[in-house]
This record gives structure tokens, sequence and C-alpha cells, in this order.
């Protein structure tokens, strides 16, 4: 069955790169009008919200700052009108050794991009898809969630938790309202995050590739058309769950 996401409007966060560039793609592709998300490549998001056509629209916003989360979510409504899909994509991943003088500042930095902008711009979407009649949200979480991280990944992991959680909740609670909501938890996704990652370990992608069970590394194509099956509607009886897309390297 093809897809056609024809007429919803879709706000996919950490939209200039990576996955969050692929989904927007693919869902430009099926026909959404998308929102591009940035938080500092503005020329990047412009071409990709260009090239996606559908009038879509690049918008920026530090995701750090709960003001510009809010900021965000009221301006993509007032120029598109409506949000039909919610896609938190946006994330860091920090090196961040236990003994660091700079741990803590990490961990906050991490929870405030990871978790805290995921709850705010959800509450956002709740409270927006209730007034329209439903919508849906996903929220890209990581295997962590399941089989936790190295020590120098403990706020990376736990803040990967808490978006498995609340995707939970929220399908939990308001599904009577016409809202589902999902998570997708990949593993080691060839992306430019991914790469800063790797080339900060001692291991790097030769390493990840001994854990996988296919033989190349997950890339954001494979990742972005789950996403847009999700935001179709076509698997709303799914709601609640957690997609792996991680190649067997952990599956819960």
């Amino acid at each position: 069955m093809e897809i056609s996401l024809k007429n919803k409007n879709i706000l996919v966060t950490g939209a200039s790169r990576g996955i969050g560039k692929a989904i927007a793609e693919e869902t430009g592709k099926s026909g959404a009008r998308v929102a591009v998300h940035y938080g500092k490549n503005k020329a990047e998001a412009e071409k990709i919200a260009k090239e996606i056509g559908n009038n879509s629209q690049a918008f920026g916003a530090d995701l750090e700052k709960p003001e510009e989360c809010k900021n965000l979510f009221e301006k993509v409504v007032k120029d598109f009108r409506r949000i039909d899909v919610l896609v938190n994509n946006a994330g860091v991943a920090i090196l961040s050794p236990l003994d660091g003088d700079k741990w803590v500042e990490a961990w906050d930095r991490t929870m405030a991009i990871n978790l805290r902008s995921v709850g705010i711009l959800a509450r956002l979407a709740i409270q927006h898809f209730r007034k329209i009649g439903g919508g849906k949200i996903i929220n890209i979480a990581s295997r962590a969630a399941y089989r936790g991280d190295t020590a120098e990944y403990l706020a990376y992991a736990a803040s990967k938790g808490g978006v498995v959680s609340l995707s939970k909740s929220i399908a939990r609670d308001f599904g009577k309202d016409n809202i589902v909501c999902f998570a997708l938890a990949p593993g080691w996704v060839r992306t430019d995050m991914a790469k800063e990652a790797m080339d900060q370990d001692e291991y790097g992608e030769e390493f990840v590739m001994q854990g996988i069970a296919l033989n190349r590394l997950t890339e954001p194509r494979d990742i972005a058309p789950i996403a847009a099956l999700l935001a179709s509607g076509l698997a709303d009886h799914a709601t609640g769950t957690t997609i792996d897309i991680n190649a067997a390297s952990y599956v819960h």
C-alpha cells in the first residue's frame, strides 16, 4: 500500500541533518508539508525545505531553552495553521567521563535537549491535537533506553529511557482523544553525530560493526520509512510501542 501524507503538516525537530533530515525528506516525498526545525544550520534547513517542496519551511529554535520550544511550536501552528504529526528527533550525545569537571553541565544539557524539550513539545502537541481532533507523536529514542550505555554516556541512556516512558504514557492516557504515540529505538546510525561519538571513542566503526547482525551500519534511510508509515495512520493500533531499528544489536 502506498503511503500518502497529502494534506498533513509535520514538524520534525533536528531535521537539518541525519535521521531528522531523512524523515523530513521521506514524509515530504509522501506528500506532507514539513516544518524543518534546525538548531544552528539555517542554510541547510532552508535548502532541505525547498527541495521537499509542498510549501515546507525551515524554523529555528534552541531546544535547550524551554521558551524557544514553545515559540517553535506556536510559530509552526501560526504559519501552517495546524500540525498533524510531531516528530521529536533532535538530540545530543555528549561524551562525559564520570570524573570530568563538566559532568553535571553535560548531564543538564543532555536532559534539556533529549528529554525536557520532548516533553514540552509533546505537551503542546497534545493540547493542539485535542483542539483539532487528534494527531500523532513519534519520538526518537535509542536502544540505550533498554540495554544501557557506557559510563561516558550515562546521561544519554537515561534521557532516552525517559523518552520511552513518556511515549508509553502518552499512548495510554490520550488514545481516546485520537492521539497516538510511538517511539523508535535505533542503535548506531551512520550520521554526523554518531561519527563524532565514534571518533571520540577508543573503538570506532569496526568495533561497532561486530555488534550488529547485518552487513552494514544502519543509515538514516533505514529509519525514515518507518516514521512515514507511523505518520500515515496505517499503524495506529501499534500506539505505545517502541520499534527496534538497530540491526538486531539489541532486541527487547
